[in-house]
């Protein structure tokens, strides 16, 4: 199967706990394009997440959180495209998937969610897959700026999910499953050597599937800026395509995470859903 799945709500232009509407304001007309020079792309409504699922994740008392929160509006369709495409990518009914949200998920914990994050879409989307289909293996890139605090609280004691974390810390897991890789005073270059360390990580790791968790908040004049621009972001997705095409049949899921720049918010998504469709 060589379909790409793209996975989006149109609440995600209309209202964002990132911007309040504006970072995807071009879309879905700027799917327009791609989908007459690809025959591979289909596009689908992400659909809410169930509670049954979120409850597995997080406390009720931050779901009661969630729902109180006025901002958050968009997360049960974030997390749900997330979750939706995950259980399409492991079936093998997609090849990859791009999930656009509203609302976003690696700053959301068991009990506490911030950081413009509601639920944690990419482990409540691994916790499905175990629900259905029993273990499995999975390994996270974090690009976003900032460190993915939540996420690494919800798996720290998990050895079959590998997240590897491009942010301002150090850190490695004795068991060398948690990695945290620090940008600080990097060049372009250099941050892209600390993306390719990823591949060393993962094909001693052999997971079944790949999460890319991607924020353009680290793009020039965006908010987390770190002098990146989209054509670092088009060579991270061609290394993580090999990548997965290498180690788990091409499955890879990427997750939109920080950023607030609409134009740099069409330019990157546009960009790497079409090196996912590359045939």
């Amino acid at each position: 199967m060589n379909k790409t799945g793209i996975f989006y709500h149109k609440s995600f232009s209309r209202k964002s706990y990132l911007t309040i509407g504006t970072r995807l304001r071009d879309f879905p007309e700027a799917f327009e394009h791609l989908s007459k020079k690809y025959d591979n792309m289909i596009i689908f409504e992400s659909k809410p997440v169930s509670e049954e699922l979120i409850l597995k994740v997080h406390t009720p008392e931050l779901l009661e959180g969630v729902k109180n929160d006025r901002l958050c509006s968009t997360a049960w369709h974030s997390a749900g495209g997330v979750v939706e495409a995950t259980e399409k990518v492991f079936s093998g009914e997609l090849r990859s998937a791009f999930c656009f949200i509203g609302a976003g998920g690696h700053h959301s914990g068991r009990r506490t969610f911030w950081g413009f994050c509601c639920f944690n879409d990419v482990v409540l989307a691994i916790q499905n897959i175990r629900d259905r289909y029993g273990d499995g293996r999975f390994a996270i890139i974090d690009t976003d700026a900032h460190h993915g605090d939540g996420t690494r609280e919800l798996i720290e004691n998990d050895r079959d999910i590998l997240h590897y974390c491009i942010c301002s810390n150090d850190f490695r897991s004795e068991d060398g499953t948690k990695i945290d890789v620090s940008y600080a005073g990097c060049s372009k270059k250099e941050y892209l050597d600390l993306v390719y360390g990823f591949e060393k990580e993962v094909k001693s790791f052999k997971p079944d599937m790949v999460f890319w968790y991607f924020g353009h908040d680290t793009h020039e004049g965006d908010y987390g800026d770190i002098g990146l621009t989209v054509g670092e972001y088009v060579d991270i997705a061609t290394f993580l395509k090999r990548l997965a095409e290498n180690i788990c049949n091409g499955k890879i899921v990427v997750v939109l995470g920080g950023g607030s720049v609409p134009s740099v918010a069409t330019g990157s998504c546009l960009a790497i859903i079409e090196e996912l469709l590359k045939k």
